[in-house]
Protein backbone atom coordinates (compact mmCIF):
# COMPACT_ATOMS: atom_id res chain seq x y z
CA UNK A 1 0.00 0.00 0.00
CA UNK A 2 1.17 3.51 -0.77
CA UNK A 3 0.59 5.87 2.21
CA UNK A 4 -0.50 9.42 1.46
CA UNK A 5 -1.62 12.44 3.45
CA UNK A 6 -4.63 14.12 1.86
CA UNK A 7 -5.90 17.49 3.16
CA UNK A 8 -9.68 17.63 3.42
CA UNK A 9 -12.03 20.59 3.78
CA UNK A 10 -14.92 21.07 6.15
CA UNK A 11 -16.58 23.87 4.13
CA UNK A 12 -19.84 23.68 2.21
CA UNK A 13 -19.27 21.90 -1.10
CA UNK A 14 -20.17 22.57 -4.70
CA UNK A 15 -20.00 20.53 -7.85
CA UNK A 16 -17.07 21.31 -10.16
CA UNK A 17 -17.60 22.64 -13.65
CA UNK A 18 -15.30 20.21 -15.49
CA UNK A 19 -15.26 16.41 -15.43
CA UNK A 20 -12.12 14.31 -15.60
CA UNK A 21 -10.56 14.70 -19.06
CA UNK A 22 -10.46 10.94 -19.57
CA UNK A 23 -13.84 9.97 -18.07
CA UNK A 24 -17.55 10.75 -18.26
CA UNK A 25 -17.93 10.44 -14.48
CA UNK A 26 -18.18 13.82 -12.75
CA UNK A 27 -15.79 14.46 -9.86
CA UNK A 28 -16.98 14.65 -6.28
CA UNK A 29 -18.03 17.84 -4.51
CA UNK A 30 -15.55 20.43 -3.33
CA UNK A 31 -15.80 23.89 -1.77
CA UNK A 32 -15.90 27.07 -3.89
CA UNK A 33 -13.86 29.05 -1.36
CA UNK A 34 -11.80 26.74 0.87
CA UNK A 35 -11.00 28.11 4.33
CA UNK A 36 -7.58 28.27 5.92
CA UNK A 37 -8.47 25.50 8.37
CA UNK A 38 -7.52 22.03 7.16
CA UNK A 39 -7.37 18.60 8.64
CA UNK A 40 -5.22 15.80 7.31
CA UNK A 41 -6.08 12.13 7.42
CA UNK A 42 -4.02 9.17 6.35
CA UNK A 43 -5.29 7.19 3.37
CA UNK A 44 -3.82 4.36 1.39
CA UNK A 45 -3.84 3.66 -2.31
CA UNK A 46 -3.48 -0.03 -3.18
CA UNK A 47 -0.28 -0.85 -5.02
CA UNK A 48 -2.31 -2.82 -7.53
CA UNK A 49 -4.33 0.31 -8.35
CA UNK A 50 -1.16 2.29 -9.01
CA UNK A 51 0.21 -0.57 -11.12
CA UNK A 52 -2.98 -0.62 -13.18
CA UNK A 53 -2.88 3.16 -13.61
CA UNK A 54 0.69 2.90 -14.87
CA UNK A 55 -0.54 0.63 -17.70
CA UNK A 56 -3.13 3.24 -18.74
CA UNK A 57 -6.13 1.49 -17.18
CA UNK A 58 -8.93 4.07 -17.34
CA UNK A 59 -10.80 2.80 -14.30
CA UNK A 60 -7.65 2.99 -12.19
CA UNK A 61 -6.89 6.49 -13.45
CA UNK A 62 -10.44 7.53 -12.63
CA UNK A 63 -10.05 6.13 -9.12
CA UNK A 64 -6.88 8.17 -8.60
CA UNK A 65 -8.67 11.26 -9.88
CA UNK A 66 -11.51 10.75 -7.43
CA UNK A 67 -9.03 10.30 -4.59
CA UNK A 68 -6.98 13.41 -5.31
CA UNK A 69 -9.11 15.94 -7.19
CA UNK A 70 -10.17 17.78 -4.01
CA UNK A 71 -6.69 18.30 -2.52
CA UNK A 72 -5.28 19.22 -5.94
CA UNK A 73 -8.04 21.77 -6.49
CA UNK A 74 -7.60 23.22 -2.99
CA UNK A 75 -3.85 23.59 -3.45
CA UNK A 76 -4.32 25.34 -6.80
CA UNK A 77 -7.11 27.53 -5.40
CA UNK A 78 -4.84 28.80 -2.66
CA UNK A 79 -1.98 29.63 -5.00
CA UNK A 80 -4.08 31.15 -7.78
CA UNK A 81 -6.60 33.99 -7.83
CA UNK A 82 -9.76 32.43 -9.20
CA UNK A 83 -11.71 29.16 -9.08
CA UNK A 84 -11.52 29.03 -12.86
CA UNK A 85 -7.72 29.06 -12.76
CA UNK A 86 -7.78 26.33 -10.11
CA UNK A 87 -10.10 24.22 -12.28
CA UNK A 88 -7.73 24.60 -15.21
CA UNK A 89 -4.75 23.55 -13.08
CA UNK A 90 -6.73 20.56 -11.81
CA UNK A 91 -7.29 19.40 -15.38
CA UNK A 92 -3.69 20.12 -16.40
CA UNK A 93 -2.40 18.23 -13.38
CA UNK A 94 -4.30 15.05 -14.13
CA UNK A 95 -3.49 15.18 -17.80
CA UNK A 96 0.14 15.19 -16.67
CA UNK A 97 -0.57 12.34 -14.23
CA UNK A 98 -2.09 10.29 -17.05
CA UNK A 99 0.95 11.03 -19.20
CA UNK A 100 3.65 10.53 -16.56
CA UNK A 101 2.41 7.95 -14.05
CA UNK A 102 4.17 5.20 -16.01
CA UNK A 103 7.39 6.80 -14.75
CA UNK A 104 6.26 6.80 -11.09
CA UNK A 105 8.23 4.08 -9.29
CA UNK A 106 6.70 4.38 -5.83
CA UNK A 107 9.40 6.64 -4.43
CA UNK A 108 7.92 8.64 -1.55
CA UNK A 109 4.22 9.33 -1.14
CA UNK A 110 1.92 9.28 -4.15
CA UNK A 111 0.22 12.46 -2.95
CA UNK A 112 3.63 14.14 -2.73
CA UNK A 113 4.29 13.25 -6.37
CA UNK A 114 0.89 14.52 -7.54
CA UNK A 115 1.13 17.61 -5.34
CA UNK A 116 4.45 18.49 -6.92
CA UNK A 117 2.89 18.31 -10.39
CA UNK A 118 -0.03 20.51 -9.25
CA UNK A 119 2.26 23.11 -7.66
CA UNK A 120 4.39 23.21 -10.81
CA UNK A 121 1.34 23.72 -13.02
CA UNK A 122 0.07 26.51 -10.78
CA UNK A 123 3.44 28.25 -10.80
CA UNK A 124 3.63 27.98 -14.59
CA UNK A 125 0.26 29.74 -14.79
CA UNK A 126 1.53 32.47 -12.47
CA UNK A 127 4.56 33.00 -14.67
CA UNK A 128 2.40 33.25 -17.79
CA UNK A 129 0.17 35.84 -16.17
CA UNK A 130 2.79 37.69 -14.11
CA UNK A 131 2.40 40.97 -16.00
CA UNK A 132 -1.36 41.02 -15.52
CA UNK A 133 -1.07 40.04 -11.88
CA UNK A 134 1.46 42.82 -11.25
CA UNK A 135 -0.79 45.40 -12.88
CA UNK A 136 -3.73 44.29 -10.75
CA UNK A 137 -1.62 44.45 -7.61
CA UNK A 138 -0.41 47.98 -8.42
CA UNK A 139 -3.96 49.12 -9.08
CA UNK A 140 -5.15 47.66 -5.78
CA UNK A 141 -2.24 49.26 -3.93
CA UNK A 142 -2.71 52.75 -5.35
CA UNK A 143 -6.37 53.02 -6.27
CA UNK A 144 -8.16 51.48 -3.32
CA UNK A 145 -9.19 52.95 -0.01
CA UNK A 146 -6.43 53.80 2.47
CA UNK A 147 -5.67 50.92 4.78
CA UNK A 148 -6.59 52.96 7.87
CA UNK A 149 -10.16 53.31 6.53
CA UNK A 150 -10.67 49.65 5.88
CA UNK A 151 -10.63 48.59 9.50
CA UNK A 152 -11.85 45.15 10.36
CA UNK A 153 -13.06 44.51 6.78
CA UNK A 154 -9.55 43.40 5.84
CA UNK A 155 -8.93 39.76 6.66
CA UNK A 156 -6.27 37.28 5.79
CA UNK A 157 -8.08 36.07 2.68
CA UNK A 158 -8.20 39.56 1.21
CA UNK A 159 -4.64 40.32 2.25
CA UNK A 160 -3.34 37.21 0.50
CA UNK A 161 -5.13 38.22 -2.70
CA UNK A 162 -3.27 41.52 -2.68
CA UNK A 163 0.09 39.79 -2.91
CA UNK A 164 1.71 39.19 -6.25
CA UNK A 165 1.23 35.70 -7.64
CA UNK A 166 4.78 34.65 -6.84
CA UNK A 167 4.68 35.95 -3.27
CA UNK A 168 1.31 34.32 -2.61
CA UNK A 169 2.59 31.01 -3.95
CA UNK A 170 5.69 31.11 -1.74
CA UNK A 171 3.62 31.94 1.36
CA UNK A 172 1.18 29.12 0.73
CA UNK A 173 3.74 26.50 -0.23
CA UNK A 174 6.01 27.31 2.75
CA UNK A 175 3.58 28.22 5.52
CA UNK A 176 0.72 25.83 4.75
CA UNK A 177 1.96 23.03 2.51
CA UNK A 178 5.24 22.72 4.42
CA UNK A 179 7.62 23.00 1.47
CA UNK A 180 11.21 23.94 2.32
CA UNK A 181 12.89 26.90 0.66
CA UNK A 182 15.05 24.43 -1.25
CA UNK A 183 11.96 22.69 -2.63
CA UNK A 184 10.26 25.98 -3.52
CA UNK A 185 13.40 27.20 -5.27
CA UNK A 186 13.54 24.02 -7.33
CA UNK A 187 9.86 24.29 -8.29
CA UNK A 188 10.23 27.91 -9.34
CA UNK A 189 13.61 27.58 -10.99
CA UNK A 190 14.96 30.20 -8.59
CA UNK A 191 17.52 30.33 -5.79
CA UNK A 192 16.93 29.55 -2.13
CA UNK A 193 17.65 33.18 -1.26
CA UNK A 194 14.92 34.25 -3.71
CA UNK A 195 12.37 32.07 -1.89
CA UNK A 196 13.46 33.39 1.50
CA UNK A 197 13.31 37.02 0.41
CA UNK A 198 9.88 36.56 -1.19
CA UNK A 199 8.57 35.03 2.02
CA UNK A 200 10.02 37.76 4.22
CA UNK A 201 8.63 40.53 2.03
CA UNK A 202 5.23 38.85 1.82
CA UNK A 203 5.07 38.47 5.61
CA UNK A 204 5.98 42.14 6.02
CA UNK A 205 3.30 43.22 3.54
CA UNK A 206 0.69 41.02 5.21
CA UNK A 207 1.51 42.59 8.58
CA UNK A 208 1.18 46.10 7.15
CA UNK A 209 -2.14 45.17 5.56
CA UNK A 210 -3.62 43.43 8.59
CA UNK A 211 -2.38 45.58 11.45
CA UNK A 212 -4.59 48.63 10.73
CA UNK A 213 -7.63 46.39 10.80
CA UNK A 214 -6.57 44.83 14.06
CA UNK A 215 -5.93 48.23 15.63
CA UNK A 216 -9.33 49.49 14.58
CA UNK A 217 -11.18 46.51 16.09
Amino acid sequence: MVPIGVPLRTDESHKPTHPHPRSSVRPSNRPPHPSLREMTISLTVPDVLVARARTGDLEALEALYRAFETPVYNLARRILRTPEDAEDVLQETFLEVVKSIKHYRGEGHLWGWIRRIAASKALMRIRREQVRATEEFEEAATGGRPAAHVGTNIDLERALKQLTGTARAVVWLHDVEGYTHEEIAELMGKTVSFSKSQLARAHARLRRTLEPGLEGA
